[in-house]
């Protein structure tokens, strides 16, 4: 009898460790079978919030942000990019790969998860992001990667062209911050145990199978 398992995933689409988190997480999911039955729920997280539509150079932004030199910035792609290679995924930075605001891009993640089609869209979205270098503000790009999640393009143009699900999306931000998550990917289990970072699949699977064998150690 599989061990039902609620998995809030607190991320942002300009985040690449969450990418490497979630595959990671897909992995070890797969890795413990039906032993689990596992709801992945997306959580909101903007890392940029104040960027602007036109977004800003990648090395220049970690530059800014972090004070990291570019010969530092590149060895963390690369380091980013073999970890995707790894995990089946491809991140084509280059010198003029930039980071665009994700507000909308987290308004239609809320209505694919009413939709029940949260994961497709994600998935979609990190691929239109770091593969394609695609602006994540850019509403046409987003009703592509709504329509190549299984949603309906029309809808997520009305969506898009409203302020539809801003609220709930800002609610969902502050509830997470108010809980101390400051830093993403941040992967909670049951409300109770959680794993931050970009961490390899074995951390995750070990984690599950003592959540599920009633091993874990006590959380608050």
């Amino acid at each position: 009898m599989s061990v039902p398992l609620r998995i809030d995933f607190v991320s942002d689409v300009a985040c690449p460790w969450c990418v490497i988190g979630l595959r990671s997480l897909k992995r070890a999911l797969d890795a413990v079978g039906d032993r689990v039955a596992a709801e992945i729920h997306f959580q909101p997280f903007e890392l940029n919030p104040e960027m602007p539509p036109e977004g800003e150079n990648t090395t220049e932004h970690v530059a800014r942000k972090y004070g990291a030199d570019p010969a530092r910035s590149a060895a963390s792609r690369n380091a980013i990019r073999e970890s995707g290679e790894a995990l089946g995924f491809e991140f084509n930075y280059n010198s003029e790969s930039r980071i665009w605001n994700t507000f909308d891009a987290h308004r239609l993640l809320y209505w694919a998860g009413v939709e029940g089609r949260q994961m497709e869209l994600k998935e979609a979205l990190f691929a239109v992001n770091f593969t394609e270098q695609k602006s994540t503000s850019d509403h046409d790009v987003l009703i592509a990667a709504a329509a190549i999640a299984g949603l309906d393009a029309a809808k997520a143009r009305e969506l898009l062209g409203s302020t539809a699900y801003a609220q709930e999306v800002r609610a969902e931000e502050a509830v997470w911050r108010n809980r101390g998550i400051n830093a993403v990917p941040s992967v909670i289990f049951n409300g109770r145990w959680m794993i931050q970072g970009g961490q390899p699949p074995r951390v995750f699977e070990q984690a599950i199978r003592q959540i599920i064998d009633g091993k874990a150690s006590a959380a608050g």
